[in-house]
């Protein structure tokens, strides 16, 4: 990325308030018997005030993700046709949509770091895997569940928004999302050519799609679920 966390989240900031400010020309017409969302509007002020502080305090990643939910709620104005948004010329609009996908099972600071290394590459889109298909590729089931683990890493502040995997087509979410960049972790077994090929056809737009590298160790060397797994039964057989 050409700029930082800090100058997205600035950005993110000015632009919501021009269309904020656009929004309140518009109500202005309305009835008052059909503002009937006022609390979402609140809620967009509420997130941005946030962003604006947590900005002020230095904590840039913060700001960004209280700017980011603002910009959703705005949206969703949009999509219930309760509104038309204008987001300026060069605004968040243009901010890279990113997917990622995986199991996420026994949530650990690895995971914490590859989804805080692909959100620094835009909006951050994350499909959890359902049970049914972690059973058939790996072999066993996950010891969390796919609700469980869908709400741990919604919860994260780096995910923009998670949502769960097809149970039949594992591409099926890459076409809904559309994402301009699709991130692959250490040890997921795509080919990232064959990947974009898929991609391509689906989404009918060249995507770029990036290894993350390696796993990231945490807690004196550990770097996945099956290691803490590993030392859980290792400990209590002592």
């Amino acid at each position: 990325m050409s700029e930082d966390a800090g100058e997205r989240a600035r950005r993110y900031i000015v632009n919501l308030k021009k269309a904020l400010e656009k929004l309140g020309e518009q109500w202005m017409h309305k009835a008052a018997g059909e503002l009937k969302v006022d609390r979402l509007i609140d809620a967009v002020k509420r997130y941005l005030r946030d962003a604006e502080y947590y900005l002020n305090k230095g904590d840039r990643e913060t700001a960004l993700v209280a700017a980011s939910y603002a910009e959703g709620l705005l949206d969703s104005l949009n999509y219930l046709g309760l509104a038309e948004i204008e987001w300026p010329r060069g605004s968040t609009r243009q901010e890279p949509l990113v997917f990622l996908g995986g199991t996420f099972d026994l949530l650990h600071p690895g995971h914490i770091e590859l989804l805080k290394y692909a959100s620094s590459l835009g909006k951050l889109y994350v499909v959890v895997a359902r049970d049914v298909n972690v059973e058939r590729l790996k072999g066993k089931k996950p010891v969390l569940s796919e609700k469980d683990r869908l709400s741990l890493v919604s919860s994260i502040r780096y995910v923009y928004k998670a949502m769960l995997g097809d149970k039949e087509d594992l591409f099926k979410s890459v076409e809904r999302i559309g994402p301009d960049i699709i991130v692959l972790g250490p040890d997921q077994m795509f080919d990232e050519r064959e990947v974009e090929k898929i991609a391509e056809q689906r989404t009918g737009k060249k995507v770029k799609v990036i290894r993350y590298p390696f796993k990231s160790p945490f807690s004196g060397g550990l770097k996945g679920s099956s290691d803490i797994v590993s030392i859980i039964c290792k400990r209590c057989n002592q």
